[in-house]
């Protein structure tokens, strides 16, 4: 299915995020944004809600430390306890205090090579994938709002944007 969209491409960040709101405030459906550096508050602006990657990271976080727990429980305590400088092997909460740079070590490992993993899933990152960046010139200094027509008047649509602020003011048919 065909698709129609809008480019329009702006040169400040400051003009890009009032045409956001003002295009937010038309309720034009905003597809995506690309922009050559991070622009603070856009994703508050563009109405996007807020991730949920600190869950997550928080629970990888948790299976690295109940991991670190039970494999340290197993060595050192059930299957080879042994006497090393005069410290107890009889119990895990005897030797807790030499245990716990293990645990966080194991927990911010968890954590992190987990979080790039599921990254680079829900951003549908795979190996060898192609860029799918619009237009080149985003990645070097320019500003692209890509927004759907869908029943819209285009004309009408292209005249908002140039009004924004838009150098450039782009159809596109997919």
């Amino acid at each position: 299915m065909a698709s129609t969209k809008i480019h329009a491409i702006y040169t400040d960040d400051d003009i890009l995020m009032q045409a956001v709101k003002d295009t937010r405030a038309k309720h034009y459906h905003i597809e995506e944004v690309f922009t050559p550096f991070p622009v603070h508050g856009l994703d508050k602006a563009m109405g996007l809600p807020h991730t949920r990657l600190a869950v997550t990271s928080f629970l990888y976080g948790l299976v690295g430390l109940t991991v670190a727990i039970l494999m340290m429980n197993f060595i050192m305590i059930e299957d080879w306890p042994q006497n090393i400088g005069g410290k107890p092997s009889f119990s895990f909460l005897e030797n807790l205090p030499a245990f716990i740079p293990i645990m966080f070590e194991l927990t911010v490992f968890f954590a992190a090579h987990l979080m790039v993993i599921t990254f680079y899933l829900r951003s549908r990152l795979w190996p060898f994938k192609k860029a799918e960046n619009p237009d080149v010139r985003t990645t070097d200094d320019l500003f692209l709002m890509e927004v759907l027509v869908e029943n819209n008047n285009i004309e009408e649509m292209a005249q908002f944007f140039k009004n924004t602020g838009a150098l450039e003011v782009n159809l596109i048919n997919k």
